[in-house]
């Protein structure tokens, strides 16, 4: 059964964490200095890329779906659509860095952690009604989203001693593959679980309607079960699932402002890139 799979892995990924980790612990020139992580602006930078790569990866995921499954765009239209959210992310990227010194690293974080948040509650609020503000809400995502990464490096690299470099580079690619990951796993997961419990399927239509969306359609274009009745029902199933989902996202950039914020209220901006005592 699927929960004991779960368990199972959930299991021995807490015994595989544990055992690196005391493995590490004893040896002379660990792989991961666990110390590093006490550093609190490096930390922020940790989550920040983290938080920010899972908004990105399940926006693009659920919406590129949404818009195609349900509003018929080809794949290239839906495409076009998402990168609205690198067309917010780009300038802010660019003055990132650039202001970094200037106001240091808590308004770029958190701020833009913060700002993603609020363009995540604009697309979700109006997905379904208005195009435009739909797009504009992908677009401060972006900018928020561009902002907060584009610093995120900095927090990282600039916060453990030199010799740690290699070490922290390698902390800062996996939290953002770390991120991307875990969006896929959970909200894609989250998107088909909410579509199968929400579905009214109409009388006499097949129980694999309830799979996917894609069985759904499937099944509406077959001779004996054509049924706009269906698709209608399928749809608005699949709507309260992305629904659900952008709701998430919006919830866990609201907990990534949070977090950061709490790290970094001490970190004024000369201080952005100050690199901890060598352990």
């Amino acid at each position: 059964p699927a929960p004991a799979v779960i368990a199972a892995a959930v299991l021995a990924a807490a015994i595989g964490g544990w055992t690196f980790a005391r493995r590490q612990h004893r040896l002379p020139y660990p792989l991961l200095d666990f110390a590093i992580f006490r550093n609190r602006a490096f930390l922020a930078g940790v989550l920040s890329a983290g938080f920010a790569l899972f908004a990105i990866a399940g926006i693009q995921l659920v919406t590129t779906q949404r818009f195609q499954l349900v509003e018929g765009f080809t794949p290239l239209r839906a495409g076009f659509l998402v990168a609205a959210v690198a067309v917010g992310a780009f300038p802010t990227a660019m003055l990132g860095g650039a202001v970094l010194h200037r106001v240091g690293l808590l308004p770029l974080i958190t701020g833009g952690l913060a700002l993603g948040a609020v363009g995540t509650v604009l697309v979700l609020m109006n997905f379904s009604t208005s195009m435009g503000l739909l797009v504009t809400g992908l677009i401060i995502t972006g900018s928020g989203l561009g902002a907060a990464m584009s610093v995120a490096s900095s927090a990282i690299m600039g916060n453990v001693p030199a010799r740690r470099a290699g070490m922290a580079s390698s902390v800062e690619e996996v939290s953002y593959e770390f991120g991307s990951l875990v969006a896929v796993a959970l909200l894609g997961s989250l998107l088909t679980a909410v579509y199968s419990a929400t579905i009214e399927l109409p009388t006499g239509v097949s129980e694999r309607a309830r799979d996917s969306l894609d069985s759904a359609l499937a099944l509406a274009g077959e001779g004996a079960e054509t049924n706009s009745a269906l698709v209608t029902a399928a749809s608005e199933a699949f709507d309260g699932a992305y629904l659900a989902v952008m709701i998430v996202v919006a919830a866990v950039l609201a907990v990534g402002a949070l977090a950061t914020g709490a790290l970094l209220r001490r970190h004024g901006p000369g201080s952005a890139l100050s690199a901890p005592v060598h352990h």
